[in-house]
């Protein structure tokens, strides 16, 4: 009999062990994955997805069907809008790389209304609300979302306390679980992973700012409807109703909330307030921090990390894809320092935690698309057909010149660090804050915090096992400080491999991030390259969208907070960029033949390419979940953090 070297047999073991634990924490019916890994691999995915059930995608003419959108994440083709008179798509679409977990998160206000209005045989199909709805689509949408979304009301078709309008949710609200049933890889191959989900709409009425919040549910367990903000005019009301129907009922029923697109909520989002106004409450702060552990920072109206002003000692880097207002309904209010960018929200609340006890902004980081074309994960800058929703409509015909306005872009990814490819040990990386945003590219990135890291660690060979034993990964809370000790990190990131017919760009250098508050209560931040260079002489020909220059395939430092203040509460995350690109507007410009000194050469559609507030270069990125230090103050908080559960 052939021996075994005893070391080879107990990392076996190791391994097996850890699987098996693994395995008992799942909350429905599964075969554990082949793929398991206790470091824990990257896996990326799309949490915000319109399909033909949320009405502002429909009355644009989308008729992606739920399953159709878990199909194209796992790289099916699908056509898309304008149809002709036999509904065949004049345009299609398809992802060059599947995407490993998604979710349909369909607006829960309407898909009752939608569903009735589509359906001949359901009471109030031939309301007048309905015969708007199918005769003058653009007029329905805005009126249904104003009392939706603004009036928290349903309209005079759906009856008593909208009860109509919730009996004819019944039927896409099933279909949507049937489809993530149907797309949920359950075999030991673990190859794609659906979440049953929805969107929570509100708006600030005076403002029109963005509330907007995806739920997502851990398994199949789901309740019977779900709960929008007509019921629960307010994100606490949401997370009451999901106490009461979800997390205390029978089964095994788990949720968690994402706010998202704060750039638009004109600051109502993170207002340090209760939702109604008034002082936040400890109780209040403890239920937000419990209920929504992420945020969404990038989509395709725009990224939310942080705000930019032209002035002196400004990071330039704020103004990648902002926008030019700050609300959702298209008042025009131009966006500041307080709109919500999530930078200073986290700033705000080390500044709250000191009042309150507890950090109610105590979040991680994802991107999504908030695709209204039932296109999960299409974020390439080339080809963009625009995503709907807020952007130009094609229901009738394909827009001349450039598909979208010129603010918004393809969107984003969210990437979790997680065991396996399963429901449960997303769920559970998704609740432990261990995920990241990226603005497209599948970038892959680490970011660990300790107090001893040795200053080679990025040359070991067990690096990231030695990280996870001495310190808290992205999403953590460093344990309490050893004496006269300072915070050190390894930041790693690597390019997007790319596909043959599409290599991705290489890198140009890593930023740790850096928020504090200070005796007074004042907030600070500090951005600090430490990998890569800024000057690599990396650029793009506008003419050709040809990159030129030198970047990097992967990038590894480990970084010393020297000016460390343990009095200080403070927070740093990652960011991530590549060398810059050509944005989707300069790609289609330079694929009509485009030449702003020529104005023969700008047919219709295309002034946008000469336009002043025309952005020709992106340089995508990934932004890190942050790593908090909380000084001991005798509240135990720090403590507490650090020790929290994982799942």
């Amino acid at each position: 009999m052939m021996k075994v070297p005893l070391m080879f047999c107990l990392a076996i073991l190791a391994t097996t062990v850890a699987h098996a634990d693994n395995a008992s924490d799942y909350t429905e019916q599964r075969q554990p994955c082949a793929n398991f890994d206790s470091q824990r691999q990257v896996f990326f995915g799309d949490l915000h997805v319109h399909t033909r059930y949320s009405l502002d995608a429909s009355t644009q003419g989308t008729r992606t069907t739920p399953a159709q959108a878990y199909a194209f994440a796992q790289g099916a083709k699908i056509g898309i809008q304008p149809w002709d008179e036999e509904g065949n798509a004049a345009r299609s679409l398809q992802l060059r790389r599947p995407l490993d977990f998604a979710m349909v998160s369909d607006h829960a206000e309407l898909i009752g209304e939608v569903q009735m209005c589509n359906t001949p045989e359901t009471d109030g199909y031939n309301s007048w609300q309905c015969l708007l709805y199918r005769y003058i689509p653009r007029g329905a949408y805005y009126l249904f979302n104003y009392m939706a979304t603004m009036r928290a009301s349903h309209l005079g078709m759906c009856g008593e306390a909208g009860e109509k309008c919730r009996l004819a949710a019944l039927q896409p609200w099933g279909e949507m679980q049937d489809a993530a049933e149907q797309a949920y890889d359950r075999s030991d191959t673990c190859a794609f992973t659906s979440f049953v989900g929805y969107e929570w709409t509100g708006m600030q009425s005076s403002s029109g700012g963005n509330l907007h919040r995806n739920v997502v549910f851990r398994n199949a367990d789901v309740p019977r409807l779900p709960a929008g903000y007509i019921q629960t005019p307010g994100a606490n009301l949401l997370w009451q109703a999901l106490e009461r129907d979800c997390l205390q009922g029978e089964g095994r029923c788990d949720a968690l909330v994402i706010p998202h697109n704060s750039n638009l909520s004109a600051g109502y989002m993170f207002s340090g307030e209760l939702d109604g106004g008034g002082v936040m409450t400890p109780e209040y702060a403890a239920n937000r921090r419990r209920f929504e552990p992420l945020v969404e920072i990038m989509q395709h109206k725009g990224a939310s990390e942080c705000f930019y002003a032209a002035v002196a000692g400004s990071d330039e880097l704020c103004a990648f894809e902002q926008l030019p207002k700050d609300n959702i309904a298209g008042y025009d209010s131009p966006p500041g320092r307080g709109t919500g960018f999530v930078r200073q929200v986290l700033a705000d609340g080390l500044a709250l935690e000191r009042d309150l006890g507890v950090n109610p902004y105590q979040f991680g980081v994802i991107a999504s698309t908030d695709t209204h074309l039932g296109a999960p994960g299409a974020v390439a800058e080339d080809g963009f057909p625009g995503h709907g929703g807020a952007g130009v409509p094609a229901r009738d015909e394909i827009p001349p010149g450039l598909p979208d306005k010129l603010e918004y872009n393809p969107g984003g990814l969210a990437a979790v660090w997680a065991e396996e490819n399963s429901r449960d040990a997303l769920f559970a990386a998704m609740r432990r804050r261990e995920t990241y945003a990226t603005s497209g590219p599948r970038i892959v990135t680490r970011f660990f915090g300790g107090w001893d890291y040795p200053q080679d660690l990025c040359a070991q060979p067990e690096a990231t096992r030695l990280a996870y034993e001495r310190g808290v990964p992205m999403g953590g809370v460093l344990t309490p400080r050893p004496e006269r000790a300072a915070p050190v990190f390894m930041v790693a990131a690597s390019q997007d491999s790319g596909t043959a017919a599409s290599p991705g760009i290489p890198l140009q250098r890593v930023q740790v991030i850096k928020g504090w508050v200070d005796e007074r209560g004042e907030t600070h931040q500090r951005v600090i390259d430490v990998a890569g260079d800024a000057d690599n002489g990396a650029s793009v020909d506008l003419k050709t969208c040809a990159t030129r220059g030198e970047g990097h395939a992967q990038l590894c430092q480990v970084w010393r907070d020297d000016n460390f203040d343990p009095g200080q509460a403070a927070f740093y995350y990652t960011r991530v960029l590549e060398n810059p690109s050509c944005r989707w507007s300069q790609r289609q410009c330079v694929a009509a033949g485009v030449d702003c000194a020529d104005p023969a050469t700008i047919t219709e559609g295309y002034s946008g390419c000469c336009a002043e507030t025309h952005r020709p270069v992106v340089q995508e990125r990934a932004w890190s979940s942050p790593i908090w230090y909380t000084p001991d103050n005798g509240s135990g908080q720090a403590q507490a953090d650090a020790s929290a559960p994982e799942g």
